[in-house]
């Protein structure tokens, strides 16, 4: 799932459909923003296109949240109410797959987002989305780890229990299968 490809005419056409309709009907998340201004950005710009894509078909339901103030520039998250289903059984980073022994998982977190052009969501970030709508009610979702953290060998991962955000520390190296990763973009 590398992000060097650009999609199609049709494929643009279909999957800027799909985000729309997710716009329109999530308008909670991004009240001031219109959508013509966002598909116009998305446009002029056909690699992030591509992550957002690779966001969507690994299950993250990507959606605009805010639009930055100082940059102007729209941000996306993985919006799925759920840690995305491809995204699961990952570990935190490369160091962390190579350091298995044995049962290595398939990919890791920031492997796989640094691939994408996109990143893990932070702390700070993971918590507005919660703000927005409780995500992560079965699951978990490793978000970005400090260095001095990941430095003794663990990393973050928040969740939502009891109408609460938690965020949590694992062994950087672990893997689960309800624990994924959620992204961020900007256009």
């Amino acid at each position: 799932m590398e992000n060097n490809v650009e999609l199609s005419n049709d494929e643009l056409t279909s999957f800027l459909a799909i985000l729309q309709a997710r716009f329109g009907q999530a308008m909670h998340r991004h009240p001031a923003i219109i959508w013509s201004e966002v598909e116009a950005r998305l446009r002029s710009q056909s690699k992030k296109v591509h992550a957002l894509y690779l966001m969507e078909e690994s299950g993250g339901e990507p959606d605009v949240v805010m639009r930055d103030p100082i940059t102007n520039e729209f941000v996306f998250f993985d919006c799925s109410k759920e840690s995305p289903v491809k995204r699961r059984n990952s570990c935190y980073d490369e160091e962390a797959k190579e350091s298995r022994k044995v049962y290595k998982p398939a990919f890791s977190a920031k492997g796989y987002a640094k691939l994408w052009g996109v990143k893990l969501l932070t702390e700070e970030e993971y918590r507005y989305l919660q703000t927005l709508e409780n995500v992560d009610l079965k699951t978990s979702s490793w978000i970005e780890t400090p260095d001095n953290i990941r430095s003794l060998g663990g990393a973050l991962f928040g969740d939502c229990r009891y109408n609460h955000t938690f965020i949590y520390h694992n062994g950087a190296q672990s893997y689960y299968g309800v624990r994924g990763f959620r992204c961020s973009l900007r256009v």
